[in-house]
């Protein structure tokens, strides 16, 4: 038989009882934690800190897949060069990352 549920049998103690019910929950929620939330966390605050730190002449990515350079940022819309004379208004939240001087995504 289990070692768990002899343990509930002889015991009698409901506090212990308890705690042998309560830890396999508490285990899976901790690894569940450390594999799904925790880095998705990690994730949104690091696109959080790449909206926010937009600025006017980064080469940027959309969500779209459409490339261009800022030519203007407002709170929530950021102005895209994409090709001369062609300006598109962009929701700040559809970009995807921000490119370096050689062309390779940063985010």
């Amino acid at each position: 038989m289990n070692t768990f549920a002899l343990f509930l049998q002889a015991g009698g103690n409901s506090t212990a009882a308890f705690l042998v019910q309560i830890l396999p929950i508490a285990a899976i929620f901790l690894v569940f934690y450390f594999l799904v939330i925790g880095p998705a966390n990690k994730q949104k605050r690091k696109t959080q800190q790449m909206l926010t730190s937009l600025k006017k002449g980064d080469r940027v990515v959309t969500s779209g897949g459409i490339y261009g350079t800022i030519q203007g940022v407002e709170p929530d819309v950021v102005y895209l060069k994409i090709a001369d004379n062609v300006k598109v208004k962009v929701a700040r939240s559809a970009i995807t990352g921000v490119q370096s001087a050689e062309g390779a995504e940063q985010a």
